[in-house]
């Protein structure tokens, strides 16, 4: 198991980051690794809300089924991610700092069945790859393209 934590300031209100992050169908606009993501079910996003998530280059088969276990507008999500060769549990805060915000993440990976072979390779490059998906929202946010 990897755990790979982090941190970014955002210029940018603590509720607009954290809709933005909350509502998994925004992620393709700011992480190029994303293809598609879909919300399942009826209902405003919130705690119990489930996502489907396709990574580039990977298809159905790579598809990730994300849960939103924790809602805590605007402080704090605990995320969920399965699907069949990655487990990911990992909470998501989001401090106001006068109209700033400090997003942190902390998740535990762990890869299923033959990818464990290349846990050691996530525990590298995982924070790398993590810290570019929040710069990328930073991006984002900060550019006033949403």
């Amino acid at each position: 198991m990897a755990r790979i934590r982090g941190e970014v300031i955002i210029e940018a209100p603590v509720e607009e980051v954290f809709d933005l992050v909350a509502d998994e169908r925004t992620e393709p606009a700011y992480n190029p690794r994303i293809a598609r993501a879909e919300k399942v079910g009826d209902g405003p996003v919130g705690r119990g809300s489930r996502f489907v998530v396709e990574p580039k280059g990977m298809g159905d088969r790579g598809e990730m089924h994300l849960e939103i276990v924790e809602y805590e507008r605007p402080h704090r999500l605990h995320n969920m991610i399965r699907s069949p060769y990655m487990r990911v549990d990992g909470v998501l805060t989001f401090q106001d700092l006068d109209g700033a915000t400090r997003f942190t993440w902390n998740w535990d990976m762990a890869l299923l069945g033959w990818m464990r072979l290349l846990s050691p390779v996530l525990a590298l490059v995982g924070p790398r790859w993590e810290r570019r998906n929040w710069v990328g929202l930073k991006s984002y946010l900060e550019s006033g393209r949403r």
